[in-house]
C-alpha cells in the first residue's frame, strides 16, 4: 500500500506539472479526490487493515493528500494568472482613439453645477457636509432663530409629514440646507469652514420656483470674520463660477432670522439681442442671500458668540444653472424629458 501511494504521488505530480489548462487540472483533482478517486478508494480500504497498519497507511495517505493539494492549488493559481494575462492582452484598447461621449448619456445641468461649485469652494479650504432631507422642527426652525409662530412654519410653505413627532418636534421635508450648519457646529469645534449642497422642499410651483430644489450653502466660524470678509468671498466665488473678472456684485440690506446683518446678493447684467449678458450693464439680478450668523444660531450649535463669529451664504443650484447655461424654466429640470436632456445636458467628458 505504501509503495502504491508513492507511485500515485509521483504520477499526480507529473500530470499536474504538464497540465496546461484549468479544465484538465480539475479533471486530475476529481480523479484523485472525487467520489471514486484513487485517494478516496485508498481511504475506503483502511477498514480492512489492522490497527498498526491503519496508523502507518493513514499517515501516508494524509501526507500524499497534503502534497497533491498544495501542488494543485499552486498550479491553479499559475494557470488562472496565465488566463487573465491572455484575456487582458485580447481586450487592449487604444485610449487615444476618439470616444462617442453620447454613448455614455448626458450629465444633468444640476450635476454639472454641483461639481463646479464643489471644486471652487474646496479651493478655499471648505469641507463638504451633508444632512438628512427629513428634518425636525427643532433643527429646521428653532436652531435657525425662527420663533414658534414664524410664517415660514405654516403649511403654506412647509411640507409636514404625517408621522409621529419626537423630542425635536414634528417631522418635515427640510425647507433649506441651514440645519446642516447646526449639525456641523455640534459635531466640530471652531474654527469651521464647510459647505453643503442638497435638496430642499417648499410648497411653491411656477416657472421660477419648484417644490423641490437644490441649494448650496457655506458657513465660516472663526474669531475674526465679518461682513467685509463675507463680501470679498462671495464676489470671488461668483467671478470664478461665471468666469467673469469684471462681474459686479451688489449687496442690499435685507432680513433673515438666522443672520444679522443680512443682505441679498445681486449681480449685474444687460440684455443684448434678447439675451442676458452678465458682467455688463446696469441691470441687477438677485441670486442669493448672505449675512453674519445670528448669536442665537451659534448658541444652538454649541458655540460661544462672544468668542466666535460666523458668516454664511446660500443660493439655489437650479438658479445658477439657468443663469450660466440658459435654461428657461426651472420646472424642466425634473420632467425627465430626453430631448431637453440632449439640449441642455453635458458630455461626461466635461466633468
Amino acid at each position: 500500500m505504501l509503495a502504491e501511494l508513492d507511485k500515485l504521488l509521483g504520477s499526480c505530480l507529473f500530470e499536474i506539472d504538464r497540465c496546461k489548462d484549468l479544465k484538465k487540472l480539475e479533471g486530475i483533482r476529481v480523479a484523485v479526490f472525487g467520489k471514486n478517486g484513487e485517494i478516496t478508494e485508498k481511504m475506503k480500504y483502511l477498514k480492512n487493515l489492522s490497527q498498526e497498519e491503519k496508523r502507518s497507511v493513514g499517515a501516508k495517505i494524509n501526507e500524499v493528500k497534503s502534497v497533491i493539494i498544495e501542488k494543485l492549488n499552486a498550479k491553479s493559481s499559475c494557470l488562472e494568472m496565465i488566463e487573465l494575462e491572455k484575456k487582458l492582452a485580447s481586450e487592449k484598447m487604444d485610449v487615444s482613439m476618439p470616444v462617442n461621449a453620447q454613448s455614455f448619456g448626458y450629465i444633468h445641468p444640476i450635476s454639472k453645477v454641483f461639481s463646479e461649485i464643489a471644486t471652487i469652494l474646496s479651493g478655499y479650504g471648505f469641507r463638504f457636509a451633508e444632512g438628512p432631507d427629513i428634518e425636525s422642527e427643532y433643527f429646521n426652525f428653532d436652531t435657525m432663530n425662527m420663533p414658534e409662530y414664524h410664517p415660514a412654519r405654516t403649511m403654506h410653505d412647509t411640507f409636514y409629514l404625517n408621522i409621529p413627532a419626537d423630542e425635536h418636534g414634528r417631522k418635515l421635508l427640510r425647507t433649506h440646507t441651514s440645519p446642516v450648519e447646526t449639525r456641523c457646529m455640534l459635531k466640530n469645534k471652531p474654527p469651521l469652514r464647510f459647505f453643503t449642497i442638497g435638496r430642499t422642499f417648499r410648497s411653491d410651483y411656477d416657472a421660477t420656483h419648484t417644490p423641490m430644489f437644490d441649494q448650496v450653502e457655506m458657513l465660516v466660524v472663526e474669531k475674526d470674520v465679518g461682513m467685509a470678509q463675507l463680501k470679498w468671498l462671495i464676489k470671488d466665488i461668483l467671478k470664478k463660477f461665471f468666469n467673469l473678472e469684471k462681474l459686479s456684485v451688489r449687496f442690499r440690506p435685507s432680513f433673515f432670522p438666522f443672520t444679522e446683518p443680512s443682505a441679498e446678493v445681486d449681480i449685474n447684467y444687460s440684455i443684448v439681442n434678447g439675451k442676458m449678458i452678465f458682467g455688463a450693464g446696469d441691470k441687477w439680478l438677485e441670486i442669493g442671500g448672505c449675512g453674519v450668523s445670528h448669536p442665537n444660531v451659534l448658541k444652538a450649535g454649541g458655540i460661544d458668540p462672544s468668542k466666535y463669529q460666523g458668516i454664511a451664504f446660500g443660493l439655489g443650484i437650479e438658479r445658477l444653472a439657468s443663469l450660466k447655461y440658459g435654461v428657461p424654466d426651472l420646472r424642466n429640470y425634473f420632467e425627465s424629458n430626453e430631448q431637453w436632456r440632449e439640449t441642455f445636458g453635458f458630455s461626461p467628458m466635461d466633468l
